[in-house]
């Protein structure tokens, strides 16, 4: 036990509160739109165009409130009591989805994302003060490490209790479950906080500091503003209220970060333009990575072959983890052949005799007699898929790095980004793959399709995800950091959001493979550009890092 002493003790407090707070999240993410789309369990039965919407803006604003609660934490509420806040809200939040009610349900929504803009990332920042001690600094890097296996470890679980509780009880109880998972973080992280209370030390305004009033006069009240005016213009621009909203409301804010560019001084001015191109091709690669939730979640639903193997069988089934369809005609929601609700003139789903959707496109050769039943993986379990990468490669990946920097051969850390975008690229070929060989969802394909898939992406996120953050704190300019960092969470939000856009056209496409190819060009000239602009980034990275 003496060995804990390497770090503080301060770490399993908090690697605890974040891996129930990411249980709680992610469980959300991974039944999302399944529970928007569903029509036969208690659902809201919307069609996928609408959810994916709702999904976009809801993961773009979980990623644009951060910003602002960190600044808030950083000059008022101090961090533990940021954190604190957050976690109630958010727990209340998940716990307001059991509600069948669309205020509430919205309601929820909006305390979630100002919720987590509290947590997230003051309990990163106070993570890295604990390690701020000489007695630990050394060892900063691993802790983090550490901490980024809780957020993974509860991605990873989460999943499995959402599908035992929707087999058992219902959609409400996984919604309920997150909001405990959200609250024992919370409990957690109050019995630490003997262990980082000398941690928590709010910055003072230091010379060249944007003042708090004026960053909500100068950037979020014209970015309210203007997003209201969106929402409330007759007719869609984009293609809903909420899109047009998000973004007219994002133009004063990437303004602002122009004009800092602008007036930077010859100094500073070539690492900020250095840090928003890394921005603007990272939008891209999250507008593709989060289609896990949409697009791909669509895929594991209905063109992937989820029958489980009967040596598991039947420990899935006493685990309630699997999901039991019966190949006969019942009344059913009505689906046309690509998996889309047929509904009547007045929007509502239409019924049916006939098969549930599942048997529409299985192999003649896997098809059940008639009357049998099957056994399914739950469409949520594809969700830990990415983290349980995360947890395996991540070792993998640090040890290829070391052994490349031996060599002296560790390519520089905006190379990284580039062989990131290029390798997520290559798994939307994986899927144009899957389309092929399932005759464009004729037939189901293989789950390892989509197992490699998110198996390709995740390495491309752990090249590009951790880089992005090392850069913003290697090339800011000291006096702006934070507002830098608050750049990168917004083109996450905003890439986020693209995500949700592009998920709402998966039903255009007649072959899902172009959906796939479009995609792949989308990271495909990302990464082409970032690679041309690759010996001018690495100059000025040498320039400003020493």
């Amino acid at each position: 036990m003496k060995k804990a002493s390497n770090h503080p003790a301060a770490l399993p407090f908090l690697f605890l509160s974040e891996m129930w707070e990411r249980f709680g999240f992610y469980l959300i993410l991974g039944i999302f739109q399944l529970y928007l789309t569903d029509t036969a369990k208690g659902g809201w039965g919307m069609d996928r165009a609408t959810a994916a919407d709702i999904f976009g803006t809801f993961i773009a604003f979980v990623y644009l409130t951060p910003f602002l609660g960190g600044l808030i934490a950083d000059r008022k509420l101090g961090y533990s009591k940021s954190i604190i806040i957050g976690g109630i809200l958010m727990g209340i939040g998940y716990m307001g989805l059991a509600v069948h009610n669309l205020t509430v349900f919205y309601l929820s929504l909006a305390l979630i994302c100002i919720g987590n803009g509290f947590f997230k990332p003051n309990i990163s920042t106070l993570l890295g003060n604990v390690y701020s001690d000489e007695k630990y600094r050394s060892r900063k890097d691993t802790g983090y490490n550490i901490f980024y296996m809780g957020i993974n470890i509860g991605a990873f679980i989460c999943n499995f209790f959402a599908a035992f509780l929707r087999n058992t009880i219902g959609w409400g109880a996984a919604f309920i479950a997150a909001g405990i998972g959200m609250f024992l973080g919370v409990l957690i992280f109050t019995i630490g906080m003997k262990h980082y209370r000398h941690a928590d030390v709010r910055k003072p305004v230091q010379e060249g500091d944007m003042p708090l009033s004026k960053i909500f006069s100068v950037v979020f009240l014209p970015a309210i503003v203007v997003g209201l005016g969106a929402w409330f213009i007759p007719g869609n621009i984009f293609g809903s209220d909420s899109t047009d909203a998000f973004i007219f409301a994002c133009i004063p804010i990437l303004l602002f970060f122009v004009s800092l560019l602008v007036k930077a001084d010859a100094k500073d001015r070539r690492p900020l333009s250095a840090l928003l191109a890394i921005f603007a091709v990272s939008i891209v690669f999250w507008a593709v990575f989060k289609q896990n939730g949409t697009a791909l979640t669509t895929w594991a639903q209905y063109y992937t072959d989820r029958e489980i193997p009967s040596a598991i069988q039947q420990p899935a089934q006493r685990l309630y983890l699997a999901e039991t369809v019966v190949n006969k005609a019942d009344s059913v929601t009505a689906y046309d052949d690509e998996f889309r609700v047929v509904r009547d003139a007045a929007g509502k789903p239409q019924k049916v005799w006939d098969k549930v959707p599942y048997f529409k496109n299985v192999a003649p050769e896997k098809m059940p007699a008639e009357g049998q039943s099957i056994s399914l993986y739950n469409t949520e379990l594809f969700q830990s898929i990415n983290p349980f990468f995360v947890i395996t490669l991540t070792p993998l990946i640090v040890l290829f790095f070391a052994m490349l920097r031996k060599r002296d051969k560790e390519p520089s850390t905006p190379s990284k980004i580039a062989w990131g975008l290029l390798i997520s690229a290559l798994s939307t070929l994986m899927m144009v793959g899957a389309v092929y060989v399932c005759s464009n969802g004729a037939i189901k394909a293989s789950p390892w399709w989509l197992i490699g898939c998110y198996g390709i992406i995740t390495v491309g996120e752990l090249f590009l995800s951790p880089m992005g953050l090392s850069l913003v704190s290697k090339l800011s300019p000291a006096r702006i950091t934070s507002l830098m960092m608050g750049g990168w969470f917004l083109a996450t939000s905003i890439g986020n959001k693209l995500s949700g856009i592009l998920a709402t056209l998966w039903d255009t496409y007649d072959n899902k493979a172009n959906y796939f190819l479009v995609n792949f060009l989308l990271l495909g000239s990302a990464a082409a550009i970032i690679f041309l602009m690759l010996r001018w980034l690495n100059r000025i990275f040498k320039e400003s890092v020493h």
